[in-house]
């Protein structure tokens, strides 16, 4: 029965995901394990300031490689937690970045201060790693229907949606909806980093609609 119930919370409500690299610094560290619920966008919308974790679009990841246990019975407990949800899976091929523009936003970097606009108002971002610049490269994107336009909190380590838009549509740089898993609503482990995660609102409050 509890692994029943295991299941149909991972599969419906919620699931565990590690942190693999660097590209959410200052908000989330390698190592770190966080929790994401899938009611979010099973019922409800994707909005900009979300951390969200969604599948590989295509070839923004390298291929993923297994990690094996050196103790066999470690591993097959490991492999037995990961299938129910409750670790969360280190080879699957899964991102996590912060939505900065829902379909139909026109986002450009940058302002004559170095802000990125979002359908022509400059946002200030406070999660952005101390040091970085909005965007390492200019970009004038308007994202389609049914997309979202993704970027890391380290923008300068962080191959996100400014990285593949090779026509300039916005299709290639965007990442499609049904390929969203969820939003991360906390990070669970380490236990020294435990909370729940913003998606910034007030951010995002004077974005007039596209």
């Amino acid at each position: 029965m509890a692994v029943v119930l295991s299941l149909v919370v991972k599969t419906w409500i919620a699931q565990a995901f590690f942190i693999p690299s660097g590209s959410m610094e200052d908000t989330l560290q390698v190592g770190d394990r966080v929790m994401v619920s899938k009611l979010h966008t099973r019922f409800g919308d994707v909005n900009r300031g979300d951390i969200v974790v969604f599948k590989d679009p295509g070839n923004w990841l390298p291929p993923a490689q297994a990690v094996e246990s050196r103790n066999e019975l470690v591993g097959k407990v490991q492999a037995a937690l990961t299938f129910v949800g409750l670790l969360p899976d280190p080879a699957d091929e899964h991102l996590i970045k912060r939505v900065i523009g829902v379909g139909g936003d026109h986002v450009v970097c940058c302002d004559a201060e170095n802000r990125i606009t979002v359908n022509g108002a400059p946002i200030e971002e406070p999660y952005v790693h101390p040091g970085d610049a909005a965007s390492q490269m200019t970009f004038d994107i308007t994202v389609p229907h049914g997309r979202v336009w993704v970027m890391g909190d380290h923008r300068s380590d962080s191959q996100d949606s400014r990285y593949h838009p090779r026509n300039g549509d916005g299709i290639e740089g965007s990442v499609p909806l049904d390929l969203v898993i969820g939003r991360s609503v906390a990070t669970v482990w380490p236990l020294s980093s435990f909370g729940t995660l913003s998606n910034y609102p007030q951010v995002f409050a004077h974005v007039p609609a596209p």
